[in-house]
């Protein structure tokens, strides 16, 4: 017997609905966009990831980084090291050799950081990023020095789809999927993580130690492995941003990129799980928009978000939450 309930239950949500309909626009992108425009929504996913990896920490444990830069570049020069020294082309091999360069990173960084809270976890994450940046230019002979390492286009899967052609073609469609793809399997892992008991002990963590600790939840342990998550996330991240952009250089260990995935992150609102995404999309397409503006673009970022610190204070997706309730109360 139908009843309204069992309607009800199997009618879609409207979050569900909002999900697909968003799914279908990410997969019809590259035939309705310009190729630069698809490109630049790669590089908003490769930063969603990012900056989702820096939320477990922010909004989920409470825990300021201003050090991630770290394990977006090593992963990014992980995946170089494999062309340089393995020569291999696959970008199945950079994910494995980025990936394991951000998460050993983050495992020893992590131990370190995570005796400490507040201003003193943010401080020394930042110390131990420009010890990674400093080795990165020092060690040129290894790195490349401001030179950087080339990083060519990929084979992805073996081949299955084909050997690379042209560039543009090449990161206007079938990376873009590839990047899509990897994006949502983070997406969804990261989605499971927060919602399992772990992230829940880590939300538990962020609202109050002292009472977590008093439950049995072992706080320094949790925050080890949340960090060590969180770095290997942004390693995937990394690995992803190589081929897009070439060439792996210094400057993306450099602290300023720490504070654009904490601005990213902050801008769509840490509080919520979609935030992050709809800031670092926002903040990719803003930065490109104002670097090709006007020679002042970093003027103007800081007063856009200033902005929209003072008038978004719970970011993008706040104001969006706030905005939908109030509509619903008053339909």
């Amino acid at each position: 017997m139908n009843t309204p309930a069992a309607a009800a239950r199997r009618a879609p949500s409207p979050a569900a609905a909002s999900l697909a309909l968003l799914a279908a626009l990410l997969v019809v992108f590259p035939y309705v966009a310009s190729s630069y425009q698809t490109i630049l929504l790669s590089y908003g996913l490769v930063m969603a990831i990012a900056a989702m990896a820096l939320n477990l920490l922010l909004g989920y444990t409470g825990l300021l980084s201003f050090g991630h830069s770290v394990y977006f570049g090593a992963a990014a020069y992980g995946a170089a090291f494999v062309v340089k020294y393995l020569h291999v082309v696959s970008m199945e091999a950079f994910l494995v050799g980025g990936v394991l360069s951000g998460l050993v990173i983050a495992a020893v960084f992590g131990f370190i950081c995570v005796r400490y809270t507040k201003i003193f976890f943010s401080i020394l994450t930042l110390a131990l990023s420009q010890v990674g940046w400093s080795l990165a230019l020092k060690l040129f002979w290894v790195t490349g020095g401001t030179d950087g390492i080339r990083v060519p286009t990929p084979v992805l899967l073996g081949g299955v789809f084909g050997t690379p052609g042209d560039k543009v073609v090449f990161l206007a469609h079938r990376y873009y999927y590839y990047v899509l793809a990897v994006f949502a399997v983070c997406a969804v892992l990261m989605w499971r993580i927060v919602q399992s008991p772990f992230g829940k002990s880590l939300q538990a963590i962020r609202d109050n130690e002292v009472r977590a600790e008093s439950i049995g939840i072992r706080v320094r342990r949790a925050r080890w492995f949340a960090f060590v998550l969180s770095g290997m996330f942004t390693g995937i991240a990394g690995v992803l941003w190589a081929p897009l952009n070439g060439l792996a250089t210094p400057d993306v260990l450099y602290w300023p990129f720490s504070g654009e995935l904490v601005v990213m992150t902050v801008m769509g609102g840490f509080h919520s799980f979609s935030g992050p995404i709809v800031g670092a999309v926002a903040f990719n397409y803003l930065k490109s928009y104002a670097v090709g503006r006007t020679e002042y673009w970093q003027l103007l970022l800081g007063v856009v978000f200033v902005v929209l610190v003072l008038v978004l204070p719970d970011g993008i997706m706040g104001a969006w939450t706030r905005l939908h309730r109030r509509m619903q109360r008053e339909g």
